[in-house]
């Protein structure tokens, strides 16, 4: 299995032929509204612009998943990514409740069952949705939350895409149970002007990562240094992981690099 960041949400995962385009944010810098209005910065969203690999990557995709699509989260599915998925009409694996959403678009949506503890055949293995919540409190009843991703494929690791969540204590016990081989989780702690923060920041990461058992376990952390309300920066990922001696189990690609994990 290959895992190649492309830029905050937006990963490819390779597996023998097959390759699958996760929440695609395909527009290029500045194109998008700002998320924060009151730090007196205001930037435009993304804030950096595609890796170079990033079209030619992109040309061999053979499905996509999304996490999470509506009430303007357009971080997972911009319009750029909706007028690339229309075009190519890629399987785009998703929700019950964001399938018409998709549909009304033009995308080729093929829904899971919204029973999260059952599994659905997925490219010669199963796949099942996981429970997200993108944020608490009141700033969490305005979130759309979403679902993460199980994936179990044949002679690989079990994937977790955790999408859009903050760390629960369902997330904990569903990791400690499942002990995925590889997690790919939020790490950019946002926040808006007001309110919590809605994903995983440091501090969350870290503990993530903590719950790994297995010393083959892989946490990659995504979502950072791409939209304007996410502080968290690479360095200081890095730099608390370390500390807290779990960089042996981390890692925190760069947008374009490929981390590959052997089954």
């Amino acid at each position: 299995m290959k895992i190649t960041q492309l830029r905050n949400a937006t990963v490819i995962v390779q597996s023998g032929d097959h390759r699958i385009l996760v929440d695609p944010m395909l527009a290029t810098r500045h194109a998008l509204p700002p998320l924060r209005l009151l730090d007196g910065k205001r930037e435009r969203n993304p804030t950096v612009e595609l890796p170079a690999q990033a079209e030619a990557a992109l040309e061999s995709i053979t499905h996509c998943l999304i996490t999470h699509c509506q009430k303007g989260h357009f971080d997972h599915l911009d319009r750029a990514g909706k007028r690339w998925l229309r075009e190519k009409q890629i399987p785009v694996i998703c929700t019950l409740h964001d399938a018409g959403y998709l549909r009304q678009r033009g995308l080729n949506a093929q829904p899971l069952p919204a029973d999260h503890n059952r599994p659905s055949p997925f490219l010669g293995g199963t796949i099942r949705t996981v429970r997200c919540t993108h944020g608490e409190g009141w700033i969490g009843k305005l979130m759309e939350h979403g679902v993460g991703y199980l994936i179990d494929l044949p002679g690989e690791p079990s994937l977790y895409l955790a999408g859009d969540t903050i760390l629960t204590p369902g997330i904990r016990s569903f990791v400690t149970d499942r002990q995925p081989g590889v997690s790919v989780v939020p790490a950019g702690g946002a926040s808006f002007d007001m309110g919590q923060e809605i994903i995983m920041g440091v501090e969350e990461v870290i503990a993530f990562t903590q719950l790994v058992q297995s010393s083959q376990g892989l946490v990659i952390a995504n979502h950072l240094e791409a939209i304007s309300h996410c502080p968290v920066k690479r360095k200081e990922l890095a730099a608390a992981a370390t500390s807290a001696g779990v960089m042996s189990h981390l890692r925190i690609p760069q947008d374009g690099e490929t981390v590959e994990i052997l089954g």
